[in-house]
């Protein structure tokens, strides 16, 4: 049985900058998403634009007064998955904010998570925050989302791929276990309420003991764990770019799967993962 490290998909950007642009249009918004609209060269295509949002206006504020991003965050009870922020002093009445963010931070300003943006404005200084908004998917939604991993994970094990150093060849699809998800639901359930993500659970458990004591009678068991993504695609895109994680993906000695998350939207991760893999006895 593998038992991988866990893993933490949650991109954090911080980024205070001065600097002294010639600079002119009035809105800020409308700037920041020409730079998006026009992408960036290299691996940095266009963007959709970013909708404005109360709370990130208010981060910009305290940002002018000194705040850490991750401080004005929370002050402003804004709950982001990632986020961005820029400071544009000595602005004068006439200049082109949108040459010199296309210059400067184009990949940061057209990154695609982000997706809503603040700012505030004090004589000529400007305070700019974007972030990637927590949606979580809906509690109701276990079951869609169950069967979205087990579509991918099998769209990834018809394939032969190497997982770091290891190459795997194609292996037989999985087929869903109730049993499993009952335990993953259960496992991701705890996870999210005392806010930590290990293999080992707080009553000292491994997964293979969880997964016994949930009554499924194994002959091999695995896990994969994962904290701070939304969506099944992006919790399996995780999985399938770490060696070990991978490695249980794609192993063939594993035939049944279940998966379940949890949310806790006071925590700063958010949202927890856990996929039980077995092969029934």
């Amino acid at each position: 049985m593998t038992e991988p490290r866990t893993t933490c998909h949650t991109a954090r950007a911080l980024l205070l900058a001065l600097l002294v642009p010639a600079w002119a249009c009035a809105d800020v918004i409308d700037s920041v998403n020409g730079v998006r609209s026009a992408g960036c060269d290299g691996p940095h295509p266009a963007a959709g634009p970013l909708r404005r949002n109360a709370r990130l206006d208010e981060v910009a504020r305290r940002l002018s007064q000194g705040a850490e991003l991750r401080t004005a965050l929370q002050s402003a009870g804004y709950h982001a998955v990632s986020s961005f922020s820029v400071s544009i002093s000595n602005v004068p009445e006439s200049g082109d904010v949108q040459r010199t963010l296309a210059r400067q931070f184009c990949a940061q300003v057209s990154n695609p998570a982000l997706r809503e943006i603040g700012t505030f404005r004090s004589g000529t200084q400007v305070w700019i925050a974007l972030a990637e908004p927590f949606t979580p998917p809906p509690a109701a939604d276990q079951a869609e989302m169950s069967r979205r991993v087990l579509s991918l994970t099998n769209e990834a094990r018809r394939h032969a791929r190497e997982c770091g150093s290891a190459a795997y060849a194609a292996a037989a699809p999985l087929t869903p276990s109730d049993r499993l998800s009952r335990i993953a639901r259960a496992y991701a359930q705890e996870m999210a309420r005392f806010g930590y993500m290990d293999h080992t659970g707080r009553d000292g458990s491994s997964p293979a003991e969880r997964i016994s004591r949930g009554g499924y009678l194994w002959s091999e068991v695995g896990e994969n764990l994962a904290s701070g993504v939304m969506t099944p695609e992006q919790v399996v895109a995780g999985w399938l770019t770490s060696p070990e994680h991978c490695a249980n993906l794609m192993s063939p000695l594993y035939r049944e799967m279940g998966v379940g998350f949890a949310v806790n939207a006071q925590d700063e991760r958010g949202v927890y993962w856990a996929m039980e893999l077995g092969t029934p006895r």
